[in-house]
Order: structure tokens, then sequence, then C-alpha cells
């Protein structure tokens, strides 16, 4: 069971997702509340949360100020924002402090309800995935191969700090990092289950995703924010990995056709 936080300055949106919202459904198991960011930070510093929902726009601490602190404090928190903004430097905004999530007002229970419901689930992910590596870890320090968890927090590192640089490749990250190419891709496959290229494309690809949903900007503006220079090519591959095109995506989203 999961504990959610709700940031909004307007008390008749957390009233009504207090209301409204089926959280024993979700596995959700309490609900704090906050007026503001600041409000926000304090509640974090007592409880443990695991999803957060919070509005962009608040008074003394924004939305995307307050899920950047509180993911500096825990990573493996999940966050969504409220807006309604669909704005380009909003959505760039959002990336890179880490939101995982977004939702345009207005704002229905369906909305609401649907949101919670992919943070839960990418909740869960995260969660399976870290036990995995704990476990992993685990064994490779009883073989006496010692932790190397640093190793991938740097390749994660820079993967992020790079994904909207196109030119950015397995021998620039090397250099970076001052590894041979060949030990890091031995390295990069063993740390995250897949090559460079494909894991680096289905990053960039997860992040057009949230583009796709939290603005109007045309696919390839989104290819271009997510380092893919070819727009054909971005939609080539978004459509093997999800089964349809960005705009078919995007439609089939309920946020309309491609501005």
């Amino acid at each position: 069971m999961y504990q959610l936080l709700v940031v909004d300055d307007e008390s008749i949106i957390r009233r009504g997702i207090r209301t409204f919202i089926d959280f024993d459904g979700l596995g959700i198991s309490r609900l704090f509340e906050a007026e503001n960011g600041e409000e926000a930070i304090a509640i974090l510093e007592e409880e443990q949360i695991d999803l957060i929902l919070a509005d962009i726009n608040m008074p003394k601490m924004d939305g995307l100020e307050f899920c950047r602190r509180a993911k500096e404090r825990d990573p493996s928190v999940k966050a969504a924002v409220i807006t309604g903004y669909d704005y380009l430097d909003y959505a760039i905004r959002a990336i890179k402090v880490g939101v995982d999530d977004y939702v345009l007002k207005p704002l229905s229970r369906d909305d609401i309800q649907t949101l919670l419901f992919r943070l839960v689930e990418k909740k869960k992910e995260a969660d399976s995935l870290a036990a995995v590596r704990q476990e992993v870890n685990k064994l490779a320090a009883g073989a006496g191969a010692g932790g190397d968890a640093g190793v991938r927090a740097q390749m994660a590192k820079s993967l992020e700090e790079h994904l909207t640089d196109a030119g950015f490749s397995l021998s620039a990250m090397a250099d970076e990092l001052g590894y041979s190419i060949s030990y890091l891709s031995t390295l990069f496959k063993k740390h995250f289950g897949a090559n460079f290229r494909d894991y680096f494309l289905d990053l960039r690809l997860g992040r057009a995703k949230i583009l796709l949903l939290s603005t109007r900007m045309k696919n390839y503006e989104i290819a271009a924010a997510v380092g893919i220079d070819d727009p054909n090519y971005f939609s080539v591959c978004f459509r093997r990995k999800y089964g349809k095109t960005p705009t078919a995506f995007r439609t089939e989203a309920g946020h309309g056709k491609e501005a």
C-alpha cells in the first residue's frame, strides 16, 4: 500500500480528490494534503511519501520546484503535476526535474483516477526493479564481485543529462566516464539488460510519450526535444515500440490532433 501527497492551493480540487477517488482500488492507504510546496516539504520530512500529485501554479513554491526537491530527497518517489499550461518550456522543465506524468486542467474524476493508476503502476515497476537490483547486488557481493551500484548511477545520470543531445553515443559516454568503449559496453548491458542504443532509444521514446500527453508540440519538435534529429525515424521507432504513430497515440489519449 502506498501513501499519496496532494499539493494544491485550491481546496475544491483537494476535496474532490479526497472524496471521489477510489484509493482502496488503487492500493493507496493514506492521503496527505498541503496547500503549497513549503507545507508539502514539511510533510515529506515527517512521512514516507510514495506518490505525489502537485499543481504547478502555487504560491510560495511552485509544483515543479517542489517536485525537484522531493526527487532530491527520495528519487524513488513518483510525481505527477496538474497544470493548465501545455507550453514547451514547462514540459522540458518537468522532464528535467524528473516528473513522471501530467494531467491538464480542466480535471474530471476519470482524469485523476487514470493518472493515479499510471503513477501507482510506475511505482510498482520501479520497486520491483529496485528489489531485483538489490538481490543481484547481494549475490554479486557474496560471490566476491563487490558492489558497483555507483557505476550504474553514473551511467543513468549521464543518460539523463544527454537525453536531448542527438549526437550522444556510447563512445561519448565512455570518454565522459573514463572507460574504454568495449568495457563500458559490457558494463552497460550488465546493469541495464540491453545494449546502449536500444536502451537509450526506449528512454527517449518514453519521454516523448510524456510530451505527447502534456503539450501541443508537433512531432518534429518532440523528436528534437528527446534527441532524435530525424522526425520520420522518430515516428517509425515510436510505432514499432507502441504499435501506433505519435499522432494516433495523442489522439487516442484524448489530446486531439497534432497542432
